[in-house]
């Protein structure tokens, strides 16, 4: 597939030196982008410049405006998909850095294995500098085996048949506008939604686990609130879609890992912060599924991405 036309799709907001690993990488790929197209946030003209700076260094590169009022999530993402004329777009964001130069070609693979695929994903690993629980966390809901989900994975799978990350994920642009690309308007998860869309028209995700990209954050307790918070609206926007499987269930599973993980490694120490990062977590995803009988200046309080909020103040 090495002559198959790829864009990569990114996001840009503020970045930092990650985004200049990351054009490297991509400027070297054993298989080339057909063009790397930024959606630029515009700030003030210091930092627009500065981004620029970073952005021109990319082959290929397509620099387009985006005004802050106007990001969404999906929306920005449609608008860098309506730039592309390739048949594989591959979105990234800008603080995921391939380990190698097959990023793209292993990704592509995946649509070679079973022409049903409509969405490949790629593995995240943590970086050295957010911890033991953050790396556990990620080995958790990234393992080392590539899998092809369907349908029929829902009953054993739950909401893990739903699991794609547009962090690092190729999806083949036919079925893309067939579906009608990434909802708008969303807080969060446009692209589990997307992939619950995928599935639900017969077509099938891929996870490439030996597409790697080094992406992880390490958050406080109160940002591990807000951000369950800002996921948990989301899956309540969209209840027809998470109702039908359980989460909770996964999460719980998730800490139970992880503290014997620790306990086995002689972290035990560590097992009081996992707790509370857990219960701040829960916490976030509780209020968050509740969020529409909470008082307006609680929500934007609480929430991760509060100018979603802000732009929602008369509706």
């Amino acid at each position: 597939m090495n002559n198959t036309a790829v864009d990569v799709i990114i996001p840009v907001y503020k970045p930092d030196g990650k985004l200049e690993k990351l054009i490297d990488r991509l400027n070297n790929q054993s298989v080339t982008p057909g063009k790397i197209i930024f959606m630029q946030t515009m700030l003030d003209d210091e930092e627009n410049d500065r981004v620029k700076s970073i952005l021109v260094k990319a082959n290929n590169s397509e620099i387009h405006p985006v005004e802050a009022i106007d990001f969404d999530h999906g929306g920005t993402r449609n608008k860098g998909a309506s730039l592309s004329s390739a048949d594989y777009m591959l979105f990234m964001t800008q603080d995921a850095v391939p380990v190698d130069n097959y990023l793209v070609e292993k990704l592509l693979a995946s649509f070679e294995k079973d022409s049903e695929v409509a969405v490949a994903y790629g593995r995240q690993i943590a970086g050295d500098d957010v911890g033991v629980i953050e790396n556990y966390t990620r080995e958790f809901n990234y393992p080392d085996r590539s899998i092809i989900k369907s349908a029929e994975d829902i009953e054993t799978l739950g909401i893990k048949t739903f699991f794609c990350s547009n962090v690092c994920a190729m999806y083949k642009k036919a079925i893309y506008e067939q579906l009608g690309g990434f909802v708008t308007q969303t807080i969060f998860n446009e692209d589990m939604i997307m992939a619950a869309s995928v599935i639900d028209n017969g077509f099938k995700i891929a996870y490439a686990a030996d597409a790697v990209v080094v992406h992880a954050h390490k958050y406080t307790y109160r940002q591990q609130l807000s951000r369950n918070f800002d996921m948990a609206v989301s899956q309540e926007q969209y209840h027809e879609i998470f109702d039908r499987v359980k989460s909770e269930s996964e999460g719980i599973k998730l800490v139970k890992d992880t503290s014997g993980y620790l306990v086995r490694t002689g972290r035990w120490y560590m097992v009081p912060d996992l707790i509370m990062q857990s219960g701040f977590k829960f916490i976030g995803y509780k209020l968050g599924r509740k969020y529409e009988k909470l008082p307006r200046k609680i929500v934007q309080k609480i929430s991760m991405n509060k100018r979603y909020w802000k732009e929602r103040e008369d509706v």
